[in-house]
């Protein structure tokens, strides 16, 4: 029987274990999806791989389920992360969300001279990874930061993770990323308005940043940030047989 339901579960999964259901998650299955005890459904903890499970009791309260078998394996993504600028709410879960799709392992929202938001709820945006992770049949869900400015993330970055900054200021033909080393990567994004000179400048000099095109038009952020996922996916990561 083909689970219907995928639950994200933040609890070690083994067959025959017993896990329990936090009211939120216990509320989506019996009053949301209305589904009855002894049904089977999905879970995954971005650990353990996929497993049936089996409803044991759900109420307002909380609830438990029953694990039954792995019916998938764990599946990583390759070591890329995104680091962008948030925009507006709505786009900036579509980052999220896209990203999780896509394979990112890390999403990591930066402050810029030009981003618009002072301000994120990083809880909601690991929301928004999980539930993009529950509907698209993956098994990991990246972990989403909390809002951290430019300056300081540069400041402590790792020199062995190279960077993959989308430049709005080359706008031309679109590159490919062949002669590039394979690795960890992360793919920077700036906000809606740019970065600013000094953070150009500062970019340009780091001996690990790469500067790209992502074609002929210039690109909103959230587009760009979908854009310059796939062109290092097909060109670096797993899309290519690579585990990144």
């Amino acid at each position: 029987m083909v689970a219907k339901v995928r639950l994200f579960i933040d609890h070690p999964l083994a067959a025959g274990q017993p896990v329990p259901l936090d009211g939120a998650q216990s509320h989506y299955l019996s009053g949301v999806m209305r589904l009855p005890a002894g049904t089977l459904i999905e879970v995954f903890n971005g650990r353990d791989g996929a497993w049936s499970a089996r409803i044991a009791a759900a109420a307002k309260r909380g609830g438990s389920l029953d694990v039954l078998a792995q019916v998938a394996p764990q599946r990583n993504p390759p070591d890329l992360w995104l680091c962008f600028a948030p925009i507006k709410k709505a786009r900036t879960d579509f980052i999220v969300e896209k990203a999780t799709e896509m394979g990112a392992a890390r999403i990591l929202p930066v402050q810029t001279d030009h981003t618009n938001a002072e301000r994120i709820r990083q809880d909601r945006l690991q929301a928004h990874a999980i539930e993009a992770a529950e509907q698209c049949l993956g098994t990991f869900v990246p972990p989403v930061g909390d809002l951290l400015p430019l300056a300081r993330l540069l400041d402590g970055w790792d020199a062995s993770r190279r960077i993959l900054w989308a430049d709005e200021a080359m706008a031309g033909p679109a590159e490919t990323l062949a002669g590039l080393p394979h690795g960890p990567w992360a793919i920077l994004i700036g906000p809606e308005g740019g970065f600013s000179d000094a953070e150009r400048a500062r970019l340009a000099s780091l001996p690990f940043v790469s500067r790209i095109s992502l074609g002929p038009r210039i690109l909103r952020a959230d587009t760009a940030a979908v854009a310059a996922l796939a062109l290092w996916q097909a060109s670096l990561g797993d899309w290519a047989g690579n585990p990144g």
